[in-house]
């Protein structure tokens, strides 16, 4: 797609330099999304405790979640994720703007979360935290406690994708791409979660989430173009994004959103669901 029919990087993202000077704007609430994979050895909880944006609330992707699903973090029910914003204090009409403790990591799973339940007003810091902190902008430790407010979750089912989805995706040879890395991909490294096989999806292409991020930032449209163009990915056709668990697959959805791709749906139970099922055909190998 030329360049110049690109969607502009500023409908997906802020700079910490826009925060800094919208910080005490009425209407904008700053959430913290961090979330990081056992591997990672992080705890988002402590760390936003200890230190966050001065007013972010922390959205815990994990609670805000289908709590009865067997899989991670699975999307609730628009009620349930209308009651979970009230309590943070996040109301219609706002404007909302997510960060993460990576840079580009779990940020993109709240952005994509709050867009299927209607948010229009959304959007990413550049950088997130790591670019905030670097540049010695100021943090704090309290408890952040916002009024309630009211919040009209619509969800928009047209993003997501279920196992059926995809499986109809795959026999008619659609684009299903998986940002885990490539060695979880092709079965050579064991699952972080317990119960899940090892291998991919037959049919399924791998673009590893790592080759979308630089410095904790999405990559330019011209690398971005190059990533998909090299793994045989069009962006114009229609494409499902997975990966682990459904966060870094929101990476995959952003990376191909901003090159104007609009045929797109995440599989929201990803290798979590699709790995411990065994009715599930899974290979191995490149």
């Amino acid at each position: 797609m030329p360049q110049s029919s690109l969607p502009d990087r500023s409908a997906y993202f802020v700079s910490t330099e826009w925060l800094a000077d919208h910080l005490t704007s009425p209407d904008l609430v700053v959430v913290d999304g961090s979330w990081y994979l056992p591997t990672m050895q992080r705890d988002a909880k402590a760390e936003y405790a200890a230190r966050h944006i001065p007013g972010a609330v922390h959205f815990d992707i994990d609670a805000i979640a289908d709590t009865a699903s067997p899989y991670p973090h699975m999307l609730p029910r628009p009620e349930v994720f209308s009651s979970h914003m009230r309590k943070l204090g996040i109301g219609d009409g706002q404007r909302l703007v997510i960060y993460d403790g990576a840079g580009l990591f779990a940020a993109p799973r709240v952005w994509w979360t709050f867009k299927v339940f209607g948010v229009k007003d959304v959007k990413i810091l550049d950088g997130g935290l790591p670019k905030w902190l670097g540049e010695g902008r100021p943090t704090d430790d309290r408890e952040v406690r916002r009024p309630p407010r009211h919040f009209s979750a619509r969800m928009d089912h047209s993003l997501v994708r279920g196992i059926e989805d995809v499986r109809k995706a795959l026999a008619e040879a659609a684009q299903v791409v998986d940002a885990r890395p490539a060695d979880r991909f092709r079965g050579e490294a064991p699952e972080p979660r317990a119960g899940v096989k090892s291998g991919h999806m037959p049919g399924a292409t791998n673009v590893p989430f790592a080759a979308l991020v630089t410095d904790g930032k999405l990559k330019s449209p011209d690398q971005l173009t190059k990533v998909f163009g090299d793994a045989g990915i069009d962006p114009a056709k229609p494409i499902i994004t997975s990966c682990g668990s459904g966060v870094s697959a929101a990476i995959l959805w952003l990376a191909f959103e901003t090159l104007g791709a609009s045929k797109l749906g995440l599989y929201d139970g990803s290798w979590a669901e699709w790995g411990a099922r065994e009715d599930t055909p899974i290979v191995t190998g490149v």
